[in-house]
């Protein structure tokens, strides 16, 4: 069991943590912050009955409560359990670590609060204040701004089918802020069920926009259902979609991948795009042509002018289906599985889209896959290069997520628009 007593928000150790003297093998955290009484006698006592006991106090709130997430994924051999955290706390306690818990934690983590009485003239008004004029999400995220890089400098991998009237790219794992190995560094989707909260996230976001050079245009991410419905922007939002396309400006198209493929979607004479998010049961359901046949239909594109370009997921190589599952690539192409009669036979999803595309009207040469190994080389196998790629086949349920993303640059004339409006 692990225990945080908030001692940051008007509690004293007699009042907030009396009780854990009475207790036994727990991990203790106290959580002091800047400004914080000597609590040196508490602290021995409590070590006289818990193995663990560690202080909290480096800086702002924020910067606590990173530092105590740190040491319970540390001490959580599987990450894939829940953790369990016990808090005591004050009522106001209560409400604020409420907020942080919502930033820097997701569901994987339960935290039971226990609102201790003030009964001692010690215990006074929170201890804890904000900088001037900070919310704690202004806290959270001044505090993880301030974070340096993990694994090296952003680096994103680029088509040179993609003209330059778009901005795009394929998103690698270094340069972020996320410090679990499996989803470190650039982590870029947060989920309930794994342990890189919303905060962490969204600061990732924020630097690979640096980065790229789309700060600060919104990004517009699929809703991922291993389907193949197609949403067009502008009309009504489905309750899912893996695939999105438009002509707006202003905005950038994302597409997640962790073995899955991120597939981007470029005609440059209308000025059109798409992102899909193609894993083997949207590839057997056709989400690459249902994106092609969405821009053809709602904007007049011209298939010869459609540009494909696939970014990475899990090669042929490591990837592997059930027989009777595997067996359905057959109807694309025969090379799709190389060892039919194995029981569990590898599927190319690569060369699967590839063929379906092909079959619908796109031009061979205007699809950049692992076939074209030029100097941007865009499309390698997630599950073989742990070094550059997140990968669910090969880390597991708390795998991380990159991103395949795109966008429509301004022209001249709209950009000189805006500046008049201005």
């Amino acid at each position: 069991m692990v225990v945080l007593v908030d001692l940051a928000h008007g509690g004293c150790p007699e009042c907030a943590g009396a009780s854990l003297l009475r207790e036994s093998s727990l991990c203790v955290f106290l959580l002091c912050g800047r400004n914080h009484r000597d609590i040196s006698g508490f602290s021995k006592a409590l070590q006289r009955s818990h193995s663990r006991v560690q202080v909290l106090d480096s800086g702002s709130i924020a910067e606590c409560l990173y530092c105590f997430k740190q040491a319970v994924d540390q001490l959580d051999l599987d990450l894939l359990e829940q953790t369990c955290i016990r808090v005591c706390t004050t009522a106001r306690g209560r409400e604020e670590l409420g907020q942080y818990q919502e930033l820097l934690f997701t569901s994987v983590y339960r935290f039971d609060y226990e609102v201790v009485q003030l009964t001692c003239t010690s215990c006074r008004g929170s201890t804890h204040l904000n900088p001037p004029g900070l919310t704690v999400q202004e806290e959270v995220y001044t505090f993880l701004q301030q974070l340096p890089a993990l694994k090296g400098d952003i680096r994103v991998l680029k088509s040179s089918l993609i003209p330059d009237c778009f901005g795009h790219g394929f998103t690698t794992r270094s340069g972020g802020v996320s410090c679990i190995p499996t989803l470190s560094s650039l982590n870029l989707f947060s989920s309930c069920k794994r342990r890189d909260p919303v905060a962490v996230v969204m600061e990732n976001k924020r630097r690979l926009a640096l980065h790229a050079g789309f700060h600060p245009l919104p990004l517009q991410s699929v809703k991922v259902n291993h389907a193949s419905d197609v949403w067009v922007l502008g009309q009504a939002e489905p309750d899912s979609y893996d695939s999105m396309v438009t002509n707006q400006s202003g905005l950038v198209l994302t597409a997640p991948g962790a073995d899955c493929m991120p597939i981007l979607f470029a005609d440059p004479v209308k000025r059109v795009i798409g992102a899909a998010h193609a894993g083997w049961k949207g590839t057997l359901m056709g989400v690459a042509m249902a994106t092609v046949n969405a821009m053809v239909a709602n904007f007049d594109c011209r298939m010869n002018d459609i540009l494909v370009a696939v970014g990475p997921a899990v090669g042929v190589c490591c990837f592997t289906l059930p027989r009777e599952q595997a067996l359905d690539f057959l109807s694309i192409h025969p090379d799709c599985v190389p060892d039919p009669e194995s029981p569990k036979p590898h599927v190319d999803i690569r060369l699967a889209n590839r063929v379906l595309l092909q079959n619908g009207g796109v031009l061979p040469e205007h699809i950049h896959d692992d076939s074209v190994k030029d100097q941007n080389w865009v499309s390698q196998c997630t599950s073989c290069h742990p070094d550059d790629f997140f990968s669910h086949v090969r880390d597991g349920l708390n795998f991380g997520t990159q991103v395949g993303f795109l966008w429509i640059k301004e022209t001249a004339k709209q950009t000189a628009a805006a500046v008049g409006q201005t």
